[in-house]
């Protein structure tokens, strides 16, 4: 039974087809978390088989690849995996990087599928050589990556293989919109990293492991996951495979069911500890750099970073494992212990993603709270119940809000409007100008996210306290930097008063 596409799923996968259309070979599609990158890809390799067109699908780890063929059932498709029965003859092909890229060009045992549209998924990925030298064989073909973090290990931004980006709502928006849960974030830590080595532009793993994996910091992590955890389904993110150990070890010590996985965990092994997680066998499993991509449990309540990180991709992967909604789940909480959240912001802060390579993604809602744009306010921990909030903003968690100091009020000259029989003041001609403008670059945002006509005439209505004109059909409009962070400053009000209620 096909699966009915979200309004924006919908948008973004016309997007495609009109680049496309307009001579576009190399298509980057970011989509966040449970954003639906395999239902979009489903769609679009069904509508390239029905013109006769093959695909090929890359991913590099097991679970995506199965859970990629399990869409697909529907479809007629290969699988080239160990212990995968091929169907060489099929027009559609599911694949390992690493399986394919041994066998068809290492080895030269098999053929490359034939192929006019490669997906490649997790394509953040897509610098390495394996799946360079996979690419370069399909020179004529229509190349869609699909990544919720488009950006190299350095931040920096993919344009080296892509042309073209396009661009699902954002996490804010999609908690807006119901499809993800927001985060509560505890910071009861921020590390002294000074001295420890970049390399890559993220820190020396020898280095970040010996300044973390110190007694009192493990365990600390357990004393605040105690405290703060709710006992929630729990995955922790360590430094290395030692500092992993050491906070199992710690967790079980205090009579917490833990378990840790690494790189080298037999797959029967990992996946039944994935399993007593999920059934509710095991508190916590701790990890070192296994479950940051490709694997998702929606009923996971509660992330711990013990893993500083100066990559932005990195950081929102590991978060992005806890976003996923499921019954009675009303938030994700983040127990940080890495800096990342004073480092980065929030999984909620929009990103301005580049495909520029000389320029980094950023967030510049942060950028102003650390105070790289003067007067922002930064990230502090609330008082009353320890989350992390944005200073002087109401604490989401439990609403505390200092009182502000007193200060002088300054008196400046200004225009009154006259008012009319209803009580409002009308409109200067300059006010009316800005009244369409907002109301374009409003239409702007609608069109970006698959949003329909009645949430630009909302918005309006918030922001100026009435309706826009009857019948009025505003030309959408490149949004400016303002714009976007009024709405992004409504869907926090939204989501406050959501969890108040």
């Amino acid at each position: 039974m096909t699966e009915v596409l979200r309004p924006y799923q919908t948008q973004v996968i016309a997007d495609f087809w009109r680049a496309v259309d307009a001579g576009q070979r190399r298509i980057l599609l970011v989509a966040p978390t449970a954003a639906g990158k395999t239902v979009i890809a489903r769609t679009i390799i069904e509508q390239a088989r029905r013109d006769r067109c093959g695909s090929l699908f890359l991913a590099h780890r097991r679970e995506i690849l199965t859970q990629t063929s399990k869409r697909l059932r529907s479809i007629p498709h290969g699988v080239i995996w160990p212990g995968g029965q091929p169907r060489p003859l099929e027009m559609v092909q599911v694949a390992s990087v690493q399986t394919l890229h041994r066998r068809a060009i290492k080895a030269g045992i098999m053929e490359l599928p034939e192929a006019g549209l490669v997906i490649v998924d997790e394509c953040h990925r897509v610098v390495a050589n394996s799946y360079r030298s996979i690419i370069e064989r399909y020179p004529k073909a229509i190349l869609l990556g699909l990544t919720a973090t488009p950006c190299r290990g350095d931040g920096r931004g993919l344009g080296n293989v892509f042309q073209i980006m396009i661009q699902c709502p954002q996490v804010g928006d999609l908690i807006e919109l119901g499809f993800l849960v927001p985060t509560r974030v505890y910071a009861p830590v921020d590390p002294d990293l000074r001295g420890v080595r970049v390399r890559h532009g993220d820190y020396v793993e020898a280095d970040l492991a010996d300044r973390m994996d110190r007694p009192q910091l493990v365990g600390d992590i357990v004393t605040n996951w105690i405290k703060f955890g709710e006992r929630r389904k729990t995955v922790c993110f360590a430094t290395n495979v030692r500092h992993s150990i050491h906070i199992r070890d710690e967790f079980v010590a205090s009579g917490i069911r833990a378990e840790h996985i690494d790189g080298t965990t037999p797959m029967d092994e990992r996946d039944a500890t994935l399993a007593g997680l999920n059934s509710g066998e095991l508190d916590v499993v701790t990890n070192c750099m296994v479950l940051t991509e490709g694997w998702d449990m929606p009923v996971l309540g509660c992330i711990i970073l013990a893993r500083p990180t100066k990559l932005i991709g990195l950081f929102r992967q590991m978060i992005g494992r806890g976003l996923r909604p499921a019954p009675d789940k009303s938030n994700c909480i983040v127990i940080d212990h890495s800096g990342a959240t004073f480092r980065l912001g929030f999984a909620e802060d929009f990103i301005e993603w580049t495909l520029d390579l000389d320029h980094k993604a950023e967030n510049p809602t942060h950028a102003a709270r650390k105070g790289d744009q003067p007067g922002g306010p930064k990230i502090a921990e609330c008082p009353e119940c320890g989350t992390a909030r944005v200073g002087g903003m109401a604490c989401l968690t439990c609403g505390y809000l200092p009182a502000p100091a007193p200060r002088a009020v300054g008196v400046i000259d200004g225009d009154l409007g006259l008012v009319d029989s209803s009580r409002r003041a009308q409109s200067s001609p300059d006010d009316l100008r800005t009244r369409d403008e907002w109301h374009g670059m409003l239409a702007g945002i609608a069109a970006e996210r698959g949003y329909k006509p009645g949430w630009v005439a909302h918005q309006y209505r918030k922001k100026f306290g009435d309706w826009p004109p009857h019948g009025a059909r505003p030309m959408p409009v490149e949004p400016s930097l303002e714009v976007r962070r009024w709405v992004r400053s409504r869907m926090i009000a939204f989501a406050r008063r959501r969890k108040s209620a």
